[in-house]
């Protein structure tokens, strides 16, 4: 593969029915089931740059952008929205450190920095409703439930290394947000984070690598570990 075509990011949307590629060349969008190739928006026709980071929002004509690679059009410290029916740039987002990950639901963009996670109200009368700090989180670990508008809990670490946060950042106003639940998944700091799509599953893995643990979050907010998986006894990075 050439250094033009290189794949920076790969995402699955909120169902698992596309996954979209950031790209030197740009941004590739493909159907999983049947694999098709449903959009591809080149760097230099659409503007858009080489793409380090690409969310989608479901299947509709929103995606997400940080840029990065090659041939970016922006610094790494903004997210950039593109709306796919006007084929243009509608929102832009700056903040003083570099974007390390973009999660979206039909509500709330979550833009992860290097220690810090910012919570917007999206795409309408766009707003920063909360800020979490967090450890040093250069993988840009966070997983966000999207099944229920109502009740969005958001996941990563805290402050702590070794510790997860859970917050509900489902309210549309931060004075209504429920008290955000810090634990103890790993004595190491974290290394990878999965939430099913029930939202009541989260798997979490340290940098070490050894030990999968899932932990049950009930509606409550309230945690409590189902099982521990032994991988093996020699440190392993964990992708997913």
């Amino acid at each position: 593969m050439s250094t033009s075509s290189e794949v920076l990011s790969l995402k699955y949307n909120q169902n698992f029915g596309c996954f979209i590629c950031g790209m030197n060349d740009g941004i590739r969008i493909f159907n999983t089931e049947p694999l098709v190739e449903k959009l591809y928006l080149n760097k230099d026709t659409d503007k858009v740059g080489s793409v380090a980071i690409a969310e989608m929002l479901d299947r509709t004509n929103l995606i997400a952008i940080v840029s990065g690679g090659n041939y970016p059009i922006i610094a790494p410290n903004s997210v950039l929205i593109w709306d796919d029916h006007l084929k243009e740039f509608i929102l832009e987002f700056t903040f003083k450190s570099k974007v390390f990950a973009v999660k979206m639901s039909s509500k709330k963009l979550i833009v992860i920095l290097h220690n810090k996670i910012h919570v917007f109200s999206f795409p309408n009368n766009c707003q920063k409703l909360f800020t979490f700090n967090t450890c040093d989180n250069p993988k840009g670990l966070c997983e966000l439930s999207t099944l229920d508008e109502e009740s969005q809990l958001l996941c990563f670490p805290a402050v702590k290394p070794g510790f997860i946060q859970v917050a509900d950042v489902g309210a549309a106003e931060e004075s209504a947000s429920r008290c955000p639940r810090i634990f103890q998944a790993h004595k190491h700091e974290i290394g990878c984070i999965a939430l099913d799509r029930s939202s009541h599953r989260l798997a979490t893995a340290s940098v070490e690598g050894t030990l999968i643990r899932i932990f049950e979050i009930n509606p409550k907010n309230e945690i409590k570990q189902l099982i521990e998986l032994r991988r093996g006894m020699d440190p392993a990075l964990l992708y997913s």
